[in-house]
């Protein structure tokens, strides 16, 4: 009896639902599935390409790696950490803002480049959940801090607190806008953690950011990106 070869198509990198045989990419089987539609391979050479690179990607700026260390941890181009991160921040909404609620306002200063050109990562932070609402970075203006304050009045809030700055007063009504001590400690605890997880936002270091998009991107992934289980198989320990 002639021996028979079953050969079953890998199950889909990214819903794990059936694939179908799609073409070749030089002498490589290309597989597309039935259900997302995605074409993928059942091996990649290159390790960019994995289902699981961006959720690597995303959990590594969380933990304050910079951008070639997370290429030496990954075995990937720099370039490519560059672009998968702009592309993951790109992809991420902010949370919605609950009516009624008390917020902290907070800025907290950093330097794009070098120590000449600095720059001010202004943010609101629920009190009560302490989750962070809202983000703007750019120069301490007044056409900035609106950017930030403005989405808090019109979300009705109850109160906002500062740390006092000037140009709050302009920006804020005075039934919303509160100044008092420790009404701002769960931000300025948050500003801590911020120093402390990502190394571009450490004091007394020369890891600054190049580009103020990159600065954003990387702190839309540390407030909002959900990272899945992932498994750091590629990481040397």
């Amino acid at each position: 009896m002639p021996f028979i070869k079953i050969v079953v198509n890998p199950k889909c990198q990214y819903c794990a639902c059936d694939t179908i045989k799609f073409g070749k990419t030089g002498m490589d089987q290309r597989y597309r599935c039935k259900q997302c539609r995605k074409i993928q391979l059942a091996v990649y050479k290159k390790h960019a390409y994995g289902a699981s690179t961006n959720a690597e990607i995303a959990a590594h700026v969380k933990e304050g790696c910079g951008i070639r260390s997370i290429a030496r941890l990954l075995h990937i181009a720099a370039g490519t950490v560059l672009c998968r991160i702009k592309k993951i921040a790109d992809s991420i909404k902010k949370p919605a803002i609950a009516m009624e609620r008390v917020y902290e306002v907070d800025e907290l200063k950093t330097f794009i480049k070098n120590k000449t050109k600095e720059c001010w990562v202004i943010y609101a932070l629920d009190k009560q959940s302490k989750q962070v609402v809202d983000l703007k970075v750019g120069g301490r203006t007044k056409k900035n801090l609106k950017r930030v304050t403005d989405t808090l009045v019109l979300a009705d809030c109850k109160q906002i607190f500062t740390d006092g700055l000037p140009l709050y007063k302009g920006l804020i009504p005075v039934k919303f806008h509160k100044v008092k001590r420790y009404g701002t400690n769960h931000i300025e605890r948050k500003n801590l953690s911020l120093r402390t997880h990502l190394k571009r936002l450490s004091r007394k270091t020369i890891a600054f950011s190049k580009s103020l998009v990159m600065l954003e991107a990387c702190l839309k992934i540390y407030f909002w990106h959900i990272s899945p289980s992932v498994h750091f198989k590629r990481c040397i320990v």
